[in-house]
């Protein structure tokens, strides 16, 4: 696989669209050189080092015997390179070996890993979500003992929430956690679908599992979360946590998902007791838009293999890229990643500014629109390919099929729906949206394009309509709209980025990109509200 970082398409999106520099004072180390130096790393990395084992490592997949997990071959010195670049540690806490860059520009550099090799990406994409409890939730003495490495890359983390009879009810988790005479708790229980649970790539591996203590209130009221080593800390033993199985998956082949066994391990509570959901819902969050993110690089791995096969393959005597319906899949393509990706980076940049009411609000929006698109965007990749796209050979198979777990990892799409409305829309009772409904305005009448403002200011009423219904609906009914709901924010927040970045720049792709959105996304807005007014009736006939 050959992949390029869209420098130019990520820094519009970063700068233009999602306001990257009102963060200037909070980061007064970070310029545009700086800025341009880790895209360019970045990169590099990712077009050098990391695409050329997608290909070959979905192939070879992973492996386990005795308790130890084996990955492809040349993934042990791409994890290397990616260490010693420092990458793992763009936003973390300088106290620890972080950098202390903002998150959007962490966030635009899994945006290449990701794109290159999602597969890897999983590996220091879950080691995030580590460092960021501990840091928000740790005792001192656990953030002196676990960021730096984690920070560094040298240990890896794993988030380990899913239990077999307990998917996204985290409730109804059955794994125990009993106090023992050191401060320290004997975790018991099994754990599936733990992503990069078990590798050979770092030494050590730090999990945090969600338990419960016994005695502790039934429900997720008392759910704790622990840390779990995989080598104890004070004398470097074996921990009793070990992977019993890998799931045969349809894509990430190359990425361990495993089913995990602590048979009484050592683990620390980390945070309050029955407090776990805050601390995991930290590693959630970022979890969740890191995710989001997943979609858009897949997507954009995706058009740029669909877009050099039609620049090569012909038929009926001319290059196929010269027919008008191949241009129509190429211009969804582009159009659709461009605006998750400012999508993804104004939520990034709205947590960097500690704009929690933003952040809460665009955080489902990203994750649930980003990868929706990416599924989209890959099975067009693949329809572009024609034939040639469904075989295996042929290697736009493999998008379609990494990017399907992504609506459902950290919360499916469905739940990131619920979470709009349920959390986030009745939370505030619409205040956040409402500044959403704002700045589409704003940047309709900012625009010079008569088209653009027509389209997104009538995107934006649908948006306000469907906001009114939703407040007012019975609950039943509009659990029923919430997903429509969901994609209709989506469109109109990706279009309204969209138009703010062109608004600020004279670039005639980037105002071409925003064209075709409005025309063919922005227009259709209204079609959203038949769907979330259908209220639980019709509904019932399912039976």
């Amino acid at each position: 696989m050959t992949y390029a970082a869209p420098i130019a398409d990520m820094r519009f999106a970063l700068e233009a669209c999602a306001d990257l520099w009102s963060l200037r004072e909070r980061f007064p180390d970070l310029d545009e050189d700086l800025l341009a130096a880790i895209l360019e790393g970045a990169g590099a990395l990712a077009g050098e080092t990391l695409a050329p084992l997608n290909r070959s490592g979905d192939r070879a997949r992973i492996s386990l015997a005795n308790d130890v997990v084996t990955t492809p071959r040349g993934f042990a010195e791409a994890y290397q390179a990616y260490k010693d670049g420092g990458w793992q540690g763009l936003a973390a806490d300088p106290t620890y070996g972080g950098q202390g860059l903002p998150r959007a520009v962490a966030l635009a550099v899994m945006e290449s890993v990701h794109a290159a090799n999602m597969a890897f990406g999983l590996l220091p994409m879950l080691t995030l979500g580590a460092i960021e409890a501990i840091e928000q939730h740790g005792a001192p003495d656990q953030k002196a003992l676990y960021l730096e490495k984690l920070i560094s890359g040298e240990w890896s983390g794993a988030m380990n929430l899913t239990e077999p009879q307990a998917g996204s009810d985290v409730g109804a988790l059955t794994t125990k956690a009993v106090p023992q005479a050191d401060g320290s708790y004997a975790i018991t229980g099994q754990k599936i679908f733990i992503t990069w649970g078990e590798h050979d790539l770092a030494p050590n591996i730090i999990h945090l599992v969600l338990a419960r203590i016994e005695g502790a209130p039934a429900g997720s009221k008392g759910i704790s979360l622990f840390i779990v080593p995989k080598f104890r800390d004070a004398d470097g033993s074996r921990n009793a946590v070990r992977c019993i199985g890998l799931e045969e998956k349809m894509g990430i082949h190359a990425s361990p998902t495993c089913t995990m066994a602590f048979e009484g391990a050592t683990g620390w509570l980390i945070g309050e007791e029955n407090r776990g959901l805050v601390a995991m819902f930290t590693m959630m969050n970022a979890a969740r838009l890191n995710v989001g993110m997943e979609g858009v690089a897949v997507a954009e791995a995706a058009y740029q293999k669909a877009l050099a096969y039609a620049k090569e393959r012909k038929q009926g005597g001319a290059l196929i890229i010269e027919h008008p319906d191949v241009r129509r899949m190429l211009m969804t393509m582009r159009a659709k990643i461009q605006a998750g990706r400012a999508i993804c980076y104004a939520c990034a940049v709205a947590a960097d500014g500690d704009d929690k009411p933003m952040e809460d609000v665009l955080t489902p929006i990203a994750k649930s629109w980003s990868t929706d698109m990416g599924v989209e965007v890959a099975s067009l990749g693949v329809q572009v390919h024609g034939g040639m796209g469904f075989v295996e050979q042929g290697g736009a198979a493999q998008f379609f099929r990494d990017a399907r777990i992504a609506p459902i990892y950290e919360g499916t799409n469905g739940i990131q729906a619920i979470d709009l409305y349920g959390r986030k829309l009745l939370g505030d009772r619409g205040e956040a949206m409402r500044r959403v409904i704002d700045m589409a305005r704003e940047a309709a009448g900012q625009s010079k394009d008569a088209r653009v403002a027509t389209h997104l200011g009538d995107a934006a009423n649908a948006l306000e309509t469907a906001t009114d219904y939703m407040l007012s609906a019975a609950r039943d009914d509009a659990l029923a709209g919430a997903s429509a709901y969901l994609a209709l924010a989506g469109d109109v927040v990706g279009g309204m980025l969209l138009a703010r970045g062109v608004a600020k720049t004279s670039d005639a792709a980037q105002s071409a990109v925003l064209n075709y959105y409005a025309d063919t996304v922005l227009a259709r807005a209204g079609a959203h509200l038949p769907l979330i007014k259908l209220t639980a009736a019709p509904l019932a006939a399912l039976g």
